[in-house]
């Protein structure tokens, strides 16, 4: 049984809101009235190519085609969020791959890089290899790592989040606006995974938070009757009949 997570009263406000949507719109935020089926394995590898192709050329649209982003040289497409889309387009099930922990973890991550490199004072584009980039590397994985455990955001392509700032000179050179990328980057895997992965399959198992399965009932054992040795016969009278033989 999962550990008990303090957001687990939010969880179940926001799926009895979706429960009173209606089905039309309820269906694309993954609420279900019934447990799902297993999908076979064809359908999770039809649907998962879908998500992953539809999600990636998304986000690469988004960062590689538009002035906005090109002006501020924002790399097309953070490389860890190719890592993200194992999870959120195929390992669906998996608590790593739910909403929380995919906004969250790569935020936590980010901001975590982000503070580790400012605080060496890496100037990655005059020397991209500095002589503690190791340790800033190491540290700021290690660090997110913790950050995320504590609040239940783990989210393992986020451990490469956490580092890039300390080992890419291209996303240091965002310095903090290589957060708001992490979010709208983020934020497209998810918007992609809810329509894709809600055709045939079911995203999010839930929002923020997995609600612990009711504790199993007591079922009490029927009592056992023993019957009164007089009912049965006493060994005496067993050892009396073996000593007298066949009648």
């Amino acid at each position: 049984m999962p550990i008990w997570d303090p957001l687990v009263p939010v969880e179940r406000a926001i799926q009895r809101s979706l429960a009173r949507l209606p089905p039309g719109i309820s269906h694309w935020l993954g609420y279900r009235a019934k447990p799902q089926p297993t999908p076979p394995t064809w359908l999770v590898c039809v649907w998962g190519f879908i998500g992953a192709f539809c999600g990636l050329s998304c986000i690469l649209a988004i960062f590689g085609h538009t002035e906005y982003f090109t002006r501020r040289a924002v790399p097309p497409i953070i490389a860890s969020f190719g890592a993200s889309a194992i999870l959120c387009y195929n390992a669906i099930d998996a608590p790593l791959a739910q909403p929380r922990s995919l906004i969250f973890g790569h935020f936590f991550s980010g901001l975590t890089g982000v503070i580790v490199a400012t605080i060496f004072q890496f100037d990655l584009e005059k020397n991209p290899y500095p002589d503690l980039q190791w340790l800033a590397a190491a540290l700021a994985t290690a660090i997110a790592l913790v950050v995320m455990h504590l609040t239940k955001t783990t989210h393992p392509p986020a451990g490469a989040t956490a580092l890039m700032p300390c080992v890419d000179q291209h996303i240091w050179a965002l310095r903090w606006y290589f957060l708001p990328v992490l979010l709208l980057s983020s934020a497209v895997v998810l918007g992609t995974a809810l329509v894709t992965m809600n055709v045939q399959r079911q995203y999010p198992k839930f929002w923020v938070a997995q609600i612990p399965p009711p504790p199993p009932k007591e079922t009490k054992e029927p009592e056992k009757v023993v019957k009164d040795e007089s009912d049965v016969g006493s060994p005496h009278d067993t050892l009396r009949d073996l000593e007298r033989g066949p009648a």
